[in-house]
């Protein structure tokens, strides 16, 4: 696919210009300078053409405990970028750090950059002054406001007429989507960076060191994976400024565009209520979620000390008992390649179709051996069962009224039904609904997950 790189210096509207390239607010976008500091990944379709756009940390002449890593980054999508876009703002002018940026864009002569003057909001474009722009060196720049949708289709036409230069790289189907989530510094970046075999994101002892939910693709074994890194939680009264709430907002929307998760933990220290509250956003997204307990390597071991933390582990998640638990070190590299077998597993999970005849059987015959026990003034009686399409394995059973469901018999079904066909891995839900139009009306269906049932 096509690489399109957004580079410029601070608070130009790198950001911005992102978010309305890809239509979704990904990039963290504040008039705080330096905000974005890792590589984002974003997609883009234009005319039935697509490309891959990389947001960019600010370039700066100052110094700044992060600003030598920023530029690493930069120069990590100038290297992998086919066009660069140059982007500078006519609110603010241009500066020391608009001809730095520049020079370091001249370094690289096999590069196609496009020179985009951004922030032109409400001005006449013939009476604008761009005498000074030109002295950057990159001639007459195209005039866009990001902000306001100006000039934007222009731009994306440049960047399609350019695209027939790169050649049609074959796009090759994704494996899975995942993010990756936990609260600061338990090595989510370290984690991304080994998937990558590179610096993709900052790595610190700094905690909050990654900000924005960061999209990657990346290949392991000839197959393609999508990872969303994101910003780590913390607990609510550190949350002190709104860069930190709108991380946190960032991971709530990693885990809604994810198809499965990876919750990581740190291994070298006990489980804090921080950990029990992110693991009830797993099990709120209703997604498959793998318990990476990470920096194992720092542990004192010996042949009863996994099996311990893993029953704590599940004391403390309760809500995520079909969640395999895998321990890594990140740092030092060590079993990463459990993570690609168990979401091989999980994947194969779901894919799993069941047979309507083959789950009645199973459904009927758990239902004689064990029959429900009288709630609500009657006993349930189910007579149907299928399976429904879903995102997870997802089973619809018809009842006499499922107002005589009592949670635990729900819950012996779902065992039922995992035993049956190996759904050991992923959440499943169970629908139970009236066979009768009217108890359908008199009654609500009832949706049951492994904690507890809701009603709909």
């Amino acid at each position: 696919m096509l690489k399109v790189a957004i580079v410029g210096k601070p608070n130009v509207g790198k950001s911005t210009l992102f978010n309305r390239l890809i239509k979704n607010r990904i990039a963290i976008v504040d008039d705080t300078p330096g905000i974005t500091r890792d590589r984002i990944f974003g997609d883009v379709e234009w005319l039935t053409k697509r490309f891959q756009i990389i947001d960019t940390g600010g370039l700066t002449t100052e110094s700044d405990v992060f600003q030598r890593a920023i530029e690493q980054q930069v120069q990590f999508a100038i290297d992998e970028a086919d066009i660069i876009l140059f982007v500078c703002s006519y609110k603010e002018g241009i500066n020391a750090d608009d001809h730095y940026a520049a020079k370091l864009l001249k370094k690289h002569k096999n590069k196609k950059i496009i020179f985009v003057l951004n922030k032109i909001e409400n001005q006449n474009k013939d009476q604008l002054n761009l005498s000074s722009y030109f002295s950057l060196g990159f001639g007459k720049p195209m005039i866009i406001s990001a902000e306001h949708a100006i000039g934007i289709g222009d731009l994306l036409d440049e960047i399609i007429g350019l695209k027939d230069q790169f050649g049609n790289k074959k796009e090759q189907e994704l494996v899975a989507t995942f993010c990756i989530i936990g609260k600061p510094n338990v090595g989510k970046s370290s984690l991304l960076n080994q998937l990558l075999k590179k610096e993709r994101v900052l790595v610190s002892d700094i905690p909050g060191t990654t900000r924005d939910a960061i999209d990657a693709t990346f290949s392991y074994n000839k197959e393609l994976y999508k990872v969303i890194d994101t910003a780590g939680i913390r607990r609510k009264g550190k949350i002190a400024t709104r860069i930190e709430k709108f991380s946190v907002q960032r991971t709530q929307q990693a885990i809604s565009r994810s198809k499965m998760i990876l919750l990581m933990l740190d291994g070298s220290v006990d489980l804090s209520e921080q950990d029990e509250v992110i693991g009830g956003l797993c099990y709120e997204a209703n997604l498959p979620t793998i318990i990476v307990v990470n920096k194992w390597d720092l542990v004192k071991k010996d042949d009863k000390t996994m099996e311990l933390f893993k029953k704590q582990i599940r004391s403390k998640f309760k809500y995520l008992p079909w969640s395999p638990i895998i321990f890594i070190s990140a740092k030092a590299n060590l079993r990463i390649d459990t993570i690609f077998q168990t979401i091989k597993l999980i994947q194969a999970q779901l894919k799993i179709k069941i047979s309507t005849s083959l789950l009645n059987d199973v459904v009927q015959k758990a239902h004689m051996i064990n029959q429900p026990p009288i709630f609500n003034g009657n006993r349930l009686s189910i007579t149907y069962t299928t399976q429904a399409q879903g995102q997870i394995p997802t089973f619809v059973l018809f009842c006499n009224n499922p107002d005589y469901l009592h949670f635990s018999y729900a819950r012996y079904l779902e065992n039922k039904i995992r035993e049956a066909f190996g759904l050991s891995y992923v959440p499943i839900t169970l629908y139970f609904k009236s066979k009768n139009a009217r108890n359908r009306k008199l009654s609500k269906d009832v949706k049951f997950k492994q904690t507890g049932y809701d009603l709909e």
